[in-house]
């Protein structure tokens, strides 16, 4: 099997969707790798057919991957970098692609010119949200394929449009017999009564997939449709088994990062005990600053070992069930010299 080679990073993230406590932000941190990204995409891209997982990887464009890009109208060109979850613009809510990036379109791509393929990945708790996921995805793509055009424009240029891909990974509340099932829906030319066709990369602009996984256990056998990418994602989207490790490694070597690999299978470690301890006596005692000194503590000490702040990040949200957002924050507050 053509593994992927896993970074460090990655791995690190891993531990932060050990019981997935947390999906839609664990799994982010997870899914932004192209190591993760590259199994999804081979099987669910139909560009990306009949190439292995490290060309895939090779394909995304790592530096676009971004969970701030706004869906709403009039702004899915800018990004955020406040908390703020809504604003006053037509009274309508923001929502933020979870994963939007681009990757390489090897079909249309040459050798002087890179033609990318628009993708958002969007990890679902529940399908069962009260309306159709699928008119949800579908908004999405509409957004995203008219993101394309540069609002400060004054001429609107159609040949620089894009194709789009909106992938939807669904983990519970799945109906039995959709359970394990991949959905693709595409624009299609269902009738021509002239004897020219459109070429399709003229009008296929947009493809949502619906991945449904539904249960803790997957039973599939090797030779079903989409195998390889459903026993990945219950693998990784569902609290971590005893053998995850074994079956991660399957796709993604990490053989050369033995030491957080060692980590990852052996959480409860020394460190881990004693900041969750730090963590645990600040909620016991009803002191926040219980809880802000350990998470001080974890940072200064990491970076005094010379630790990669992205790692620590990690670190942070799994030690102290924080965001992102708000690890960044205490990061840049102590790293910086600052005391409480």
């Amino acid at each position: 099997m053509d593994r992927l080679q896993g970074s460090a990073e990655a791995l690190s993230a891993l531990q932060i969707t050990e019981d997935m406590k947390g999906l839609d932000t664990q799994s982010k941190s997870l899914l932004q790798y192209a190591e993760v990204l590259a199994v999804i995409l081979r099987d669910t891209i139909a560009e990306y057919k009949g190439y292995s997982w490290k060309e895939v990887a090779e394909f995304i464009e790592v530096d676009s991957i971004t969970s701030t890009m706004e869906v709403s109208p009039g702004r899915t060109n800018t990004k955020i970098r406040s908390d703020a979850t809504e604003y006053n613009n037509l009274n309508e809510k923001t929502s933020l692609f979870d994963l939007a990036f681009r990757a390489r379109n090897p079909q249309i791509s040459t050798e002087d010119i890179q033609i990318n393929l628009h993708i958002d990945v969007e990890p679902q708790k529940t399908y069962d949200v009260g309306y159709p996921i699928e008119k949800r995805g579908m908004y999405y793509l509409a957004r995203r394929l008219s993101s394309q055009l540069s609002l400060a424009l004054n001429v609107t240029d159609y040949n620089r449009l894009s194709k789009c891909y909106s992938i939807w990974i669904c983990r519970d509340d799945i109906p039995k017999e959709d359970q394990y099932s991949i959905s693709v829906y595409e624009i299609v030319n269902t009738k021509n009564t002239a004897p020219n066709t459109v070429s399709k990369e003229n009008y296929d602009l947009m493809t949502l997939v619906v991945i449904k996984l539904g249960n803790t256990v997957y039973n599939g056998d090797e030779e079903d449709e989409g195998y390889e990418l459903l026993r990945f994602l219950n693998t990784i989207m569902y609290p971590h088994k005893d053998d995850f490790m074994d079956t991660v490694s399957e796709y993604i070597d990490f053989s050369d990062n033995e030491a957080l690999h060692k980590e990852v299978i052996h959480v409860s470690t020394i460190e881990q005990i004693k900041y969750e301890g730090m963590r645990e006596e600040g909620r016991e005692e009803g002191r926040e600053e219980g809880r802000t000194e350990g998470i001080q503590a974890l940072i200064l000490d990491n970076l005094e070992e010379e630790i990669a702040k992205e790692r620590i990040l990690v670190k942070l949200q799994k030690y102290f069930d924080l965001t992102e957002e708000k690890a960044r924050q205490y990061y840049e507050r102590f790293a910086s010299g600052r005391v409480v």
